[in-house]
């Protein structure tokens, strides 16, 4: 399975469509796929496997959102004043 994620994070080209948001707004997406990120990593990490697979989401995210919002959002991280629940 591992190498069918590699394959995918390697031919990837920007963020696919989801049927979760089919609107032409993709701010929620956006902020969706950042937790999922973070939770993917968090929740992987406490297992102690292998985070590859959640490079997938910090590339849609990454395509998705404004580098603006990911510096916000990587601040209040930080400061521990985030208001998504991670």
């Amino acid at each position: 399975m591992s190498d069918q994620i590699q394959e995918k994070l390697k031919n990837y080209r920007t963020a696919p469509f989801d049927a979760r948001f089919p609107n032409t707004n993709q701010t929620r997406n956006c902020f969706q796929n950042y937790l999922d990120f973070h939770r993917c990593n968090k929740a992987l990490s406490a297992k102690d496997q292998d985070t590859a697979p959640c490079q997938w989401y910090q590339r849609v995210y990454k395509s998705l959102c404004p580098i603006s919002w990911v510096q916000k959002w990587d601040d209040q991280l930080e400061a521990g004043n985030f208001p998504g629940k991670i």
